[in-house]
């Protein structure tokens, strides 16, 4: 087994989760294929008109978009199959379809997070479409800003951006965007699955999804070969305030994990500190919120209760720090409506704007507001939509709600009063009709490069009354950057992501793996190895690793036919053999032993000894038979009897018999005689 990580993510794990490429049983399966949209950062907002500020040393043109795992992928020849974590985790997909080298290609993801990735990436394409109509369209040769002598002018920003070095090797990941007929195209290769539902690829691997907690529809993966079982662990979360818990009891046994959660690298502990500061900087205004309230390593020893662990992973105080900094939030929103500034939420997570929506609509009632809310999306309608249709794909709590007649999320009752208002554009009429300020817009996207949220951004930049929130993870510097001069105040929000670090240890001493995969560039956040019973391995970004066979034996089912035609004989208190014909398949992830075309007769079929036989025995049985036989003169009778003996016979003629203790070996010219000898062995020995 071979594993690659292709790339670690761009902001921890959330919209650009990690990707690896796994070569198990001759088979190459690619782990999430992501984009990494953090190099739109480095191209220019579309301008609109001359009151719009020199983006500097930014791109100007349509964008591409970063890939790695896809052009890893292709240069690998190609992929059997795709696991799919997330719907960020499915965004790079029409990159790698559109390929003629894919056509064969399965790719598995659940339902819900296929029905949000293809939202995702429609409206990531119809918001690129504002740099088609600016700049043209994608020509088939290189863009005239990848040419050396102007890309020269960027190398800095590209930089930024990417980790490889800027020149022709560097740019190879970054790829025109894909159209909607690719991404047709790319849902028709997709087979759905439901969390815990059984499916078989090729015949010799059974996949599972199982809830990570982290988002709708996101999903750790297991998968079980004939020789290996391995998990796939993607950014996690254990209780969640409106996805399905983590579940990871079905995790437990497996031969490897494959830790793939990122989220600790990102620095959200260092803000702590900062949690209710209200720092106003007309260039550049940043709150930061409170990420990971407690940021001590909780590292429990082997002999930890299992009881107190489960206690300790599935506790609600997760649940707490996220409601306290949406809580946080909303106080934010309310201090800038109430100073007569309007909001502007760029964020691109589902459940965190479903939660913001949910709050803000118990903010409003508790303080008797009157603000209108909007939701500006190509998708607002159909997500919202969508959001009250999936019951089984939410956390406990809100399936409870539907039990007791409630509605499922706080944003059903907003809209019911008309205080939520859903627009698929900025300009449509609708919209205009309905627009005040000052106001609360949700929309798209988190970059600021593309979207509603830079126009609206435009307009409010130079109101210090109105207010930013951005999600930490990207280059703030650069994300705003072609908004300076700045006034309107900006909020940096950290959410959780995944794993807390302290959480890891429980986890892994919970699952008892043989081996775990872990990122190298978070070794130092690792349990201690001398506490632990696992070994680990750690990995890194575009390098392969070997993974050692954790199994030395493997188990091999039997057909019915053929256990039903076995005819075992005991040959002591435990153990029994059978002989059997039979054929070798491969079948839901097992071996299999299934009948042959042809059976010998029980007659026709030479019998297989085993055992060690006695040299006196061996004399007995010859001289019943009526051989004259013999030990050799030059027999050291008091020898171990696991040395070997030598037997001579005479008559009814010659031959010789040497007794060892591995095997007993007939000498004779005389086929008749050697056929006689044989039978009086075959007496004392048992034969299958």
């Amino acid at each position: 087994m071979k594993l690659t990580c292709l790339d670690t993510g761009g902001d921890g794990g959330y919209y650009t989760p990690a990707s690896h490429l796994l070569e198990l049983e001759g088979l190459r399966i690619l782990l999430d294929c992501p984009i990494d949209l953090s190099a739109l950062t480095a191209f220019s907002p579309v301008p609109r008109g001359a009151s719009y500020c020199d983006a500097g040393d930014l791109i100007r043109a349509v964008p591409y978009y970063r890939s790695p795992a896809v052009v890893a992928a292709a240069k690998a020849g190609g992929v059997d199959a795709v696991l799919v974590s997330s719907a960020t985790g499915l965004l790079g997909l029409p990159f790698l379809t559109r390929l003629p080298s894919f056509a064969s290609t399965k790719v598995y993801v659940t339902e819900v997070a296929a029905k949000m990735g293809r939202l995702m990436m429609t409206e990531l394409v119809e918001m690129h479409r504002e740099f088609v109509r600016c700049y043209g369209p994608d020509r088939d040769q290189s863009p005239v800003w990848m040419e050396w002598e102007r890309l020269k002018k960027f190398q800095s920003v590209l930089q930024k951006i990417m980790t490889e070095e800027v020149g022709n090797n560097g740019l190879a990941a970054l790829v025109p965007l894909y159209s909607l007929e690719n991404i047709e195209a790319c849902m028709q290769k997709i087979k759905h699955v439901k969390y815990g539902e059984e499916a078989c690829f090729n015949g010799m691997l059974m996949l599972k999804a199982y809830s990570s907690g982290l988002e709708l529809g996101n999903c750790v993966w297991t998968i079980k070969g004939p020789r290996a079982s391995i998990t796939y662990l993607p950014s996690s979360i254990f209780v969640s305030a409106h996805a399905l818990d983590f579940d990871y009891s079905p995790l437990r046994g497996n031969d490897v994990i494959l830790f793939s959660d990122f989220s600790s690298l990102n620095s959200m502990h260092d803000d702590n500190k900062k949690m209710g500061e209200h720092v106003v900087n007309e260039t550049d205004i940043y709150l930061a919120s409170d990420s990971v309230f407690s940021s001590e390593n909780f590292f429990r020893d082997d002999g930890t209760n299992e009881d107190e662990s489960i206690k300790y992973l599935c506790s609600n105080d997760d649940i707490k720090e996220e409601i306290e900094r949406i809580s946080f939030i909303c106080s934010c929103i309310t201090d800038a409506i109430n100073s007569g500034g309007s909001v502007l939420i760029p964020i691109g997570r589902l459940g965190i704007i479903l939660l913001l929506l949910e709050h803000m609509s118990e903010t409003l009632l508790s303080s008797n507001m009157k603000v209108p809310i909007f939701l500006i999306s190509e998708t607002a309608e159909e997500i919202i939509t969508f959001t009250n249709a999936l019951p089984e794909w939410l956390c406990k709590s809100r399936q409870e709600k539907l039990f007791s007649g409630e509605a499922l999320f706080g944003h059903v009752e907003l809209l019911k009063q008309r205080k939520l208002s859903l627009f698929p554009h900025l300009y449509s009429k609708d919209l205009l009709a309905a627009w005040k300020e000052p106001c609360i817009v949700f929309c798209p996207h988190w970059s600021l490069r593309h979207g509603p949220a830079v126009h609206l951004l435009h307009r409010w930049r130079a109101d210090k009354r109105c207010l930013l929130v951005l999600e930490q993870g990207v280059d703030t510097e650069l994300t705003l950057k072609p908004f300076m001069p700045l006034a309107i105040q900006v909020l940096g929000c950290s959410f959780l992501s995944g794993i807390k670090v302290g959480k890891i240890d429980p986890l892994l001493g919970l699952l008892k793996p043989k081996l775990v995969l872990f990122p190298e560039g978070q070794k130092l956040l690792s349990p201690a190895r001398e506490k632990q019973p696992w070994p680990f391995l750690y990995y890194s970004k575009g390098k392969t690793i070997e993974v050692p066979n954790m199994r030395e034996e493997f188990e091999m089912l039997l057909t019915t036919e053929v256990a039903f035609g076995l005819q075992p004989k005991q040959l002591d208190k435990t153990t029994a053999v059978a002989r059997l014909k039979a054929k070798i398949l491969l079948s839901n992830g097992h071996y299999v032993l299934a009948a042959a075309k042809s059976q010998l007769h029980q007659l026709e079929r030479h019998l297989l000894h085993r055992g060690t036989v006695d040299a006196g025995l061996v004399q007995s049985a010859l001289q019943e038979k009526g051989i004259v036989c013999s030990f050799s003169a030059d027999a050291d009778i008091s020898a171990p009897k696991d040395r070997e003996r030598t037997i001579s016979i005479t008559s009814p003629g010659e031959a010789l018999v040497k007794v060892a203790s591995e095997r007993t070996t007939i000498y004779c010219d005389d086929e008749k005689i050697a056929e006689h000898v044989y039978d009086a062995l075959r007496s004392i020995c048992s034969g299958i």
